[in-house]
């Protein structure tokens, strides 16, 4: 009889919630369960596996993949500018890839440099400010944000919260968070086309988490969908985070580097 009251009593502190106080709470969930203040501490972080592109759902490309990321403290404007650098080196030599700074992003290969095209980067840019780990991570802080409960449901067969989080600048991630790990396992946002101005759905799957060290929680798995499609997956074998090895001359072009024209 008293699991009977116990559970009547959580229903009922439920309802109490109003929709902003429940959305807070279970983004607040979430991060302890990353890590707490061990997540928001980390400075950078090591993601190795393979990465698979895809158009219409078929397989395009396929490497082992290091992927680099450093959070770059004294940005004040986080709401519109990066605070991240990113490399991304392929294959088992790890001798071509990608460099995302806060301003531009560069092909990198044995030839040298090349500027990747701004809408590659503007992409790149816009993913990361509404991913939902960047925005725990870095932009909470932000003033004007409205974190908003929409609910629960049941997706892929767990039970979940779904909460709208929109930003100073009405901009709005939905993320379903497991009701049971806290973490998140989906998240939506919509994106206009630059050129066609067509409105795309951009879905994000993440599972597998598992301990990156220091305390903090990660998923070793993640998809990205477009419209229903997939177009992106990585598989980690190991992500490490706080790693000391990782340099700060790797999050920049070698002076020596030949800086090729853009395509």
């Amino acid at each position: 009889m008293k699991w009977f009251y116990l559970a009547a009593f959580v229903a009922l502190s439920l309802r109490a919630e109003t929709p902003e106080q429940r959305g807070k709470r279970v983004v607040n969930e979430c991060l302890q369960a990353l890590g707490g203040d061990n997540y928001l501490n980390m400075h950078n972080r090591v993601e190795t596996g393979r990465v698979y592109s895809f158009y219409r759902d078929s397989l395009t490309g396929l490497s082992i993949a290091t992927i680099y990321t450093r959070y770059d403290s004294g940005v004040t404007d986080t709401a519109h500018n990066l605070a991240q650098h990113e490399r991304d080196n392929y294959d088992k030599k790890q001798d071509y890839g990608a460099l995302f700074t806060d301003k531009e992003a560069w092909d990198v290969t044995y030839r040298g440099a090349r500027p990747l095209p701004a809408d590659r980067f503007a992409r790149y840019k816009d993913t990361t400010l509404r991913d939902i780990f960047y925005i725990i991570h870095v932009r909470l802080q932000e003033p004007g944000w409205v974190i908003e409960s929409k609910g629960s449901d049941v997706i892929e067969n767990r039970p979940v919260e779904i909460v709208d989080l929109t930003d100073a600048d009405n901009i709005t991630t939905t993320v379903y968070f497991d009701q049971i790990t806290k973490f998140p396992v989906r998240q939506v946002f919509f994106r206009r086309d630059a050129v066609t101005k067509d409105k795309n759905e951009e879905v994000t799957h993440f599972t597998k988490y598992r301990d990156a060290g220091d305390g903090v929680q990660w998923p070793f798995a993640v998809e990205r969908d477009r419209n229903g499609e997939k177009i992106y997956e990585i598989f980690s074998t190991s992500v490490e985070v706080n790693d000391k090895k990782v340099a700060d001359n790797l999050f920049l072009l070698p002076s020596t580097i030949k800086l090729l024209k853009p395509e």
